[in-house]
């Protein structure tokens, strides 16, 4: 990847330009059974059109802050890098009354709503499908993105030293982030072509590194698993093999 990468944004715009074919972001649910595959080209496709639709449908400003009630989930990622392209701070698992807007799932809905600003939910439904009927008092993000452009550009330059993510009450900026993934992809062995499994959750730095910002900053790509305890080990073991997977974190 380029050495020069400060963001979380920064290292999307080389994965993309490096070889935008290619997996980045492969996502089960063994509760559901769903499986989703995104190329580095389709998940920066989804990060651009969120990020347009925080910056101009949402009027959202760098240093605003947004709590994510999400779990790990591949449009979790999404918003994870959109956030990165706008220089909003993603407070993972945040407090909504203290936060600038809310992004929530189906099941958090009524902590969302302490939040005073601008409220939006997911369905996490497979394919990013839409509620079938939306949350009262919010917005429904399956409605809204599609008609995002496809391409983002932030109106002012994003600063890797302002406060990017927040997650289990410290917040890291842009460039302690890239920082700590690097470290991180060195220790678990990841390369360009590595394939990680991840089954940790999104409410630590681990779950997180694991599951996005490692093989982001790598070259790798991830194997994203909700629900895990869900699968056989002799499921495990099968996926493990089918994913050409590299590595664990589980």
């Amino acid at each position: 990847m380029n050495a020069s990468d400060r963001t979380p944004a920064d290292l999307l715009r080389s994965a993309l330009a490096a070889d935008p074919a290619r997996p980045l972001v492969t996502f089960y649910d063994d509760a559901t059974g769903e499986r989703v595959e995104l190329s580095v080209a389709t998940f920066a496709n989804w990060v651009a059109k969120t990020a347009n639709l925080l910056q101009d449908g949402l009027s959202v400003e760098p240093g605003d802050r947004l709590a994510l009630l999400l779990p790990a989930h591949w449009q979790t990622a999404v918003w994870l890098l959109a956030c990165s392209s706008v220089g909003v701070v993603a407070d993972v698992g945040g407090d909504p009354a203290a936060a600038d807007l809310v992004v929530s799932g189906p099941d958090s809905l009524d902590a969302a709503r302490a939040c005073s600003g601008e409220r939006i939910a997911l369905a996490l439904r497979p394919l990013g499908g839409r509620f079938p009927q939306p949350p009262e008092g919010f917005a429904d993000y399956a409605v809204e993105v599609p008609s995002q452009g496809d391409r983002f550009s932030p109106y002012v330059p994003v600063d890797p030293h302002a406060p990017a993510l927040g997650v289990a009450g410290t917040d890291l900026t842009g460039a302690q982030l890239v920082e700590r993934a690097r470290a991180d992809a060195a220790g678990l062995g990841l390369g360009a072509g590595s394939r990680l499994l991840s089954g940790l959750p999104y409410d630590t730095w681990d779950g997180l590194s694991a599951g996005l910002y490692a093989p982001l900053a790598s070259g790798g790509s991830v194997v994203l698993c909700r629900n895990l305890d869900q699968l056989s080990p002799e499921g495990l073991e099968k996926r493990v093999e089918s994913e050409r997977v590299t590595g664990t974190a589980v």
